[in-house]
């Protein structure tokens, strides 16, 4: 149980070390309306884990395989653009660690909570594709609100699970600029968590708001290909279990690359790569992810 206890930090008890340090480019990238996109993802992240010194624990090392699978739908809104999102994840988790000198292992599988966007773009009036295919490439200004329903795989008897049993919300907003072959991108927003009543055994897992900022610079290649280099910081998330005090507030940094090959027919592909850069508390893990998307469009 005290293995387990090690991975209550503000990551790992929402299933995947990288849900609320994801680094991702181009999120608010202008689009036609009426376009579809069906999206697979695959991740995997393995590191280690900053942990209560309190406990007699040690060298406890994660492995999560995140898997999921997402749609996206732009539509006209007030005369711009704006778009819905819903993803549904899937997560397999191995963790080993060493407790009193003995090395000990446990394992998670299951859905975690599924995840709903809706963001709109402030600039510009919203385009048809065909208009959007004349276009000439502009500064775009977003908004968005990211929403983590409690639908996950949870059990209130165990310490870790994939689900969180609590509704989480990010309010975020961010820029793009494009400069002729080079675009730069950045975005703020803040993570607030709601409470989870019923958290191992019988108490309330409280979660402070984590802010997250990221920062991001590319170049588009002429074939279509675009290469992007990430960076992200995240401050605040402490969490506290009961009456306890507020433990493992992050103040961390990570730094990726992002690169993306169309292959035809609305058809592309992304490959991604982040690490941990600095911080005291958190999860100083590497993540790989691929993604392949398919796009279409309702009308031309």
């Amino acid at each position: 149980m005290l293995l387990a206890a090690a991975l209550v930090t503000p990551a790992l008890a929402r299933a995947s070390p990288a849900m609320a340090q994801e680094l991702e480019p181009r999120v608010y990238s202008a689009s036609p309306i009426d376009t579809n996109f069906v999206v697979g993802t695959y991740t995997r992240s393995t590191g280690t884990v900053s942990i209560d010194p309190t406990l007699p624990l040690s060298n406890v090392r994660p492995a999560v395989d995140t898997a999921a699978l997402s749609f996206f739908h732009t539509f006209p809104l007030a005369g711009h653009t704006a778009t819905w999102a819903v993803a549904i994840p899937y997560v397999a988790a191995n963790i080993t660690g060493t407790i009193y000198g003995r090395t000990q292992a446990t394992t998670r599988n299951g859905f975690p909570d599924a995840r709903f966007r809706f963001a709109i773009n402030l600039l510009g009036r919203a385009l048809t594709p065909a208009e959007f295919a004349r276009r000439k490439p502009s500064t775009t200004l977003g908004v968005g609100i990211t929403a983590i329903a409690p639908t996950g795989t949870y059990d209130p008897t165990r310490l870790v699970n994939a689900g969180s049993n609590r509704w989480s919300f990010k309010p975020e907003v961010g820029v793009e600029v494009p400069l002729s072959r080079w675009f730069a991108d950045v975005a703020a927003g803040v993570w607030i968590f709601g409470n989870n009543t019923n958290y191992f055994p019988g108490r309330i897992l409280r979660q402070a708001p984590l802010a997250n900022y990221q920062v991001h610079a590319g170049y588009n290649v002429p074939a279509g290909q675009w290469l992007a280099l990430d960076w992200g910081y995240y401050a605040g998330g402490a969490t506290t279990a009961g009456a306890g005090k507020a433990i493992n507030p992050l103040s961390n940094s990570r730094y990726g690359l992002t690169f993306s090959q169309p292959l035809g027919a609305g058809l592309s592909a992304k490959l991604s790569w982040s690490n941990w850069l600095s911080g005291q508390y958190g999860q100083k893990f590497s993540t790989i992810g691929a993604a392949l998307q398919y796009r279409w469009f309702n009308r031309i």
